[in-house]
């Protein structure tokens, strides 16, 4: 089975520090990166760069919210409003504690917001407890589909 996760990041250092905490954790699935909302868009609904593409629906998605072209609360309605993507399991991981974006995070259908910790011991246990859950301990609906 492959159980890709999906990593929307514009940070090259939170990209760099997510891919680590993963490794350090040893979660072994293999990380699509998109570094802007549009190109997370196109992945997951097989258009611009990745029209035509067979590929696995993601394990997980993580999701920053301040992202160019297309911001993170405005993929998450595009995830959530498409037959193809709307049980993916969706976590915000970002750095706002603005209260608006929690809470739009969760009326448009997030199954969990994490907020990024300055520290790396910190950061390194929450991504040690998302894999656990999102990808051990979860049954998702999303195993084995393709997106055509």
């Amino acid at each position: 089975m492959d159980r890709k996760i999906l990593l929307v990041e514009d940070n090259p250092d939170d990209e760099l520090l997510t891919l680590r905490a993963l490794k350090k954790n040893n979660i072994a699935n293999e990380v699509v990166v998109a570094r802007d909302g549009q190109e997370a868009l196109d992945y997951l609904f097989s258009e611009g760069n990745y029209a035509g593409q067979e590929k696995p629906i993601p394990e997980v998605i993580l999701l920053d919210l301040k992202l160019p072209k297309v911001d993170g609360l405005e993929v998450l309605r595009r995830i959530r409003s498409d037959e193809r993507t709307k049980r993916i399991p969706t976590v915000i991981l970002t750095t706002s504690n603005e209260a608006t974006d929690i809470e739009t995070s969760y009326d448009r259908g997030c199954n969990s917001y994490i907020r990024k910790p300055v520290d790396f011991e910190q950061f390194l246990e929450a991504v040690r407890q998302l894999g656990l859950y999102w990808l051990v301990l979860n049954t998702s609906s999303n195993q084995d589909k393709l997106r055509t």
